[in-house]
Formats: C-alpha cells, structure tokens, sequence
C-alpha cells in the first residue's frame, strides 16, 4: 500500500513538472512559427512535442517566461498574438530576418525585462504602447529600417537602463523626459538623423553628464557611461 502511495505521488508531481502551457500561450508560440517561415529556422521546433522542448523556450511554473532565438533564420512578420505571450521577462530575437512593423501588442508583455530585435529589417514607428512596459530595463532595436520619432511614452520606463536604437532612420526630436530617467545607463542613438536640441543636453548636463553636441558620436562617462548621439545639422 505504501509503495502505491508512492507510486501515485510521483504521477502527480510529473503532471505537474510537465503540464501544459496555456492554449493562448502555445498558439502564439505556434503563430509565431509559421509566420516566420519555422520549418526553415537554424533550430527548428517539433510541434508535435512538449513546448519545454522547443528551443529557446523558457517555461517556468506552466509560464513562458524566456524566448530566445537569435541567429535563427527567421523570416517574415512578427504576429500581433506575441502579445499573448503576457509572463515573458525576456524576448530575444536579434539578428535574424524579420521584417514589418513591431505590433502594438508588444504592450501587452508588461513583465519583459529585455526587449532585443537588434540586426532584422523592421520598418514603421516604434510603437508607442512600448511605455507600457513598467519592468523594463534594455531595449534594443538597433540596426533596422525604423522611421519616425522615439515615441514620447519611452520616458515612462522608470526602470529602463539601455535604450539602443543605433543604425535606424528615426528622426525629430529625443524625448527630454528621457533626461530624467534615473536608471538610465546607456542611450545609443547614432546613425539616426534626430535633430540637436539645447533642451535634451541642457537636462544630461544638469544630471552631471558633459556633452557636446559638436562631436559625432558623443560618449558620455560618469554616471551615464555610454551615450552615443549622431545629430543632423538643422539649416
């Protein structure tokens, strides 16, 4: 008797190392897959198992948690139900070949520490639902085919330490409220065509940073140790 006790403890607790991640959570994982052309990834995944199993994938307490698929060879847009994807704390999907616009949905990832599309061929606007993500500490979108401006929202995240959007097209203005984030470590915008104003570097000089809007790039020590900024000259 006690060794059937036994035996059915153990069924239990394997249910619940390897239960199921939520429908939403594994249809969007799978809509993530066929629209970027899955079948031909650097390191595919077999649908047919446990999403555990899929490279790159992080699940912890039935959670996706983690996505991690740099260097993969996807191709194609990234679907609006990524936003279903609501326990990420890390999304990761540099230097692959994905294009179209980031979806508004990715406000939706409220829990993401990390944000990474650097080195694809995304093009539209940063969306601005990209302030909502309260626990963010490193954006990086380097390296893409983005326009427009940084959207104003982006000052909102309290928390965020690296914002990278070197080698885009984006334009106008830096946000001056970006000045006053705290957290704020590195700013890497060179390589875009912002326009220089006395306002943003009056704001970085008045939190103890020296800078000088002349030299291209910028790199700023001190409490802000990498700041790179490329302006263009207005006429």
């Amino acid at each position: 008797m006690k060794n059937k006790h036994l035996t059915i403890l153990f069924y239990l607790v394997s249910i619940s190392i390897f239960a199921q991640i939520s429908n939403s959570e594994k249809q969007a994982l799978q809509d993530l897959y066929a629209e970027t052309n899955g079948d031909n990834w650097n390191n595919s995944w077999d649908l047919s198992k446990s999403a555990s199993e899929w490279n790159g994938v992080t699940i912890e307490q039935n959670k996706v948690i983690g996505l991690s698929l740099l260097f993969n060879n996807m191709k194609g847009e990234l679907p609006s139900s990524i936003g279903q994807l609501k326990h990420l704390e890390a999304l990761e999907l540099s230097f692959n070949k994905l294009e179209g616009q980031l979806p508004t949905e990715v406000g939706n990832l409220t829990k993401l520490k990390v944000l990474a599309f650097n080195g694809n061929n995304l093009t539209g606007n940063i969306p601005p639902s990209i302030g909502n993500l309260s626990s963010l500490t490193q954006l990086h979108l380097s390296s893409n085919q983005l326009t427009g401006e940084i959207p104003e929202t982006i000052a909102n995240l309290d928390n965020l330490e690296v914002l990278n959007v070197f080698d885009n097209n984006l334009s106008g203005k830096i946000p001056s409220q970006l000045a006053y984030t705290k957290s704020l470590k590195e700013l890497i915008v060179a390589e875009n065509n912002f326009v220089a104003t006395n306002e943003f570097s009056t704001l970085l000089l008045s939190n103890g940073a020296s800078l000088n809007l002349e030299s291209n790039p910028i790199i700023i020590p001190e409490d802000k140790p990498i700041i790179a900024i490329e302006t263009e000259e207005e006429n």
